[in-house]
C-alpha cells in the first residue's frame, strides 16, 4: 500500500515543480520591456534545461498564455492570460462593445480596444469599418510598441513619470522609421496627452496610417484604450472631428462603467 502513495506524492511534487517553472517563464516574459525574449534568452534567464523550457513553452503556447512574434521569433505573453484576468472581473470588451460598434458606424472607421502589456499595447477587441477598404494594421492579440501608437500613448500617460523612466526602452525606434523619438520628447508628449485626454499616431508606427486614441478607466482601476486608425489623408482632414467624437464616446462609456 505504501508504493502507490509514494508514487502519488512524487507525481504531485513533479506537478508542482512544473507549475513553478511555468510561473517562472511567465514572470520573465512579463518583466521584459525590450520587445520580447528569444528562446535562448528565455532559457538563460530561467536557468532551466533547454528541453524543459521548450516543453513548457509549447504547453503555454497551446493555452494562449505565450505567443511567438511571427516576424521576429521573439516570445511574449499571450492573450490567454488577459482572458483569465478579465474573467475574474467582468468582460470589459462586452460591456463597451455597443459603444465601439456605434463609434465605428458613426465614423465609418475601424475601432480598436487595447490594454497595456509591459511597454506594448495589446489589442483585445476590434470593430472593423463597415464600408471602408482600409488596410487593417492590427488584429486581436497583436502587440505594438506603446510609445509610437495612439492607443499606446494614452495608456502610457496613465503611468507615473518614474514608472515611465524605469520601464521605457532606452532606444525608441519607430517601426515606420519615419522619425526618431527621444525619451524627453515622448515624456513631453505624454504630458500633453494627460492634459487633453487624446493620443495621436502620425505615421509613427506604419507609414500612411495615423490614429487617435483615448483612455477609459473601469471602477476597479483597470484602464483600456479606444483608438481609431485611418489612412493619413483622412486623418489630417478629419482629426478634429474624430477627436471630438472619441472624447464624447469616452465620456459616455465612463458613465456606463461607473453605473454598471
Amino acid at each position: 500500500m505504501t508504493e502507490p502513495v509514494q508514487g502519488g506524492e512524487q507525481g504531485q511534487r513533479s506537478g508542482v515543480q512544473v507549475l513553478a517553472r511555468a510561473a517562472t517563464i511567465l514572470r520573465l516574459l512579463a518583466a521584459d520591456s525590450s520587445g520580447g525574449l528569444t528562446f535562448s534568452e528565455l532559457v538563460a534567464r530561467a536557468g532551466l534545461p533547454r528541453t524543459t523550457v521548450h516543453r513548457i513553452r509549447c504547453a503555454l503556447e497551446e493555452e494562449g498564455f505565450v505567443c511567438t512574434d511571427a516576424a521576429t521569433g521573439r516570445l511574449h505573453l499571450g492573450p490567454g492570460l488577459l482572458q483569465l484576468a478579465v474573467a475574474s472581473r467582468r468582460d470589459l470588451p462586452t460591456v463597451v462593445s455597443p459603444y465601439l460598434e456605434r463609434l465605428s458606424r458613426e465614423l465609418n472607421e475601424t475601432v480598436d480596444l487595447g490594454v497595456l502589456d509591459g511597454m506594448h499595447v495589446l489589442f483585445i477587441a476590434q470593430h472593423p469599418a463597415p464600408q471602408r477598404s482600409l488596410m487593417v494594421v492590427s488584429r486581436v492579440g497583436a502587440r505594438f510598441p506603446a510609445f509610437c501608437t495612439a492607443n499606446g500613448k494614452v495608456l502610457l500617460a496613465q503611468l507615473s513619470p518614474d514608472e515611465l523612466k524605469r520601464h521605457l526602452p532606452k532606444k525608441l525606434e519607430t517601426p515606420s522609421q519615419r522619425k526618431l523619438i527621444s525619451r524627453d520628447d515622448l515624456l513631453r508628449e505624454l504630458e500633453e496627452v494627460r492634459r487633453t485626454g487624446l493620443g495621436y499616431d502620425r505615421e509613427e508606427h506604419h507609414v500612411g496610417i495615423c490614429g487617435a486614441g483615448v483612455c477609459i478607466r473601469d471602477i476597479d482601476g483597470s484602464v483600456a484604450s479606444i483608438s481609431v486608425p485611418m489612412p493619413a489623408a483622412r486623418f489630417y482632414a478629419d482629426a478634429d472631428a474624430v477627436s471630438a467624437t472619441l472624447l464624447r464616446v469616452r465620456d459616455e462609456i465612463q458613465i456606463a462603467l461607473q453605473g454598471a
